[in-house]
């Protein structure tokens, strides 16, 4: 996570997409005052909403498609390997202008997400893997309002950080 995240000022109330089970759930929420997690699998919502029950996290059930949530309430964004598990890249751009919508002027969005190789390939049968192309990723946030300030790769993920203009 210092990887994708670094110095980045969140603000103090963040939305997490995709927490899964909710690893870096449980490492953001010792850093942060306020985090909301969307998850689209109501079992994992539920196991990972029992879990912090009663902390500064908030659940929240629901598909990054159709956010649940007002414009402009969150002060910043985060996504960890989750972009892969969107069925389709129109549906992904989908989930980066939902982003944007509910982030503040000026918000900070980062993540980060794998890069396609046959391991990925392995681990997602029976599960959905639209690997997310690094070298046109940063023109996919563009295109849905963001101003990019980084899209780096490494051999295993690349890691993205962009921000809804000010104004």
């Amino acid at each position: 996570m210092p990887w994708v995240v670094g110095d980045t000022e969140l603000g103090p109330s963040v939305f997490e997409l995709g927490p899964g089970p909710g690893l870096a759930t449980d490492l953001l929420r010792m850093s942060l005052k306020h985090l909301t997690a969307l998850e689209i699998d109501p079992r994992l919502a539920h196991a990972l909403s029992s879990r912090v029950e009663g902390g500064n996290v908030r659940v929240v059930q629901g598909d990054a498609i159709h956010m649940p949530f007002g414009d402009s309430e969150f002060s910043g964004a985060l996504s960890f390997t989750m972009l892969h598990h969107v069925r389709a890249p129109e549906l992904q751009d989908k989930v980066l202008r939902e982003a944007f919508r509910v982030l503040k002027p000026g918000g900070f969005f980062v993540g980060s997400d794998s890069l396609q190789n046959w391991f990925m390939r392995i681990i997602h049968i029976g599960d959905t893997l639209v690997p997310v192309n690094p070298d046109t990723f940063g023109r996919r946030l563009q295109n849905a309002g963001f101003e990019v300030l980084e899209v780096q790769k490494n051999s295993q993920a690349f890691r993205f950080r962009a921000r809804r203009p000010a104004v």
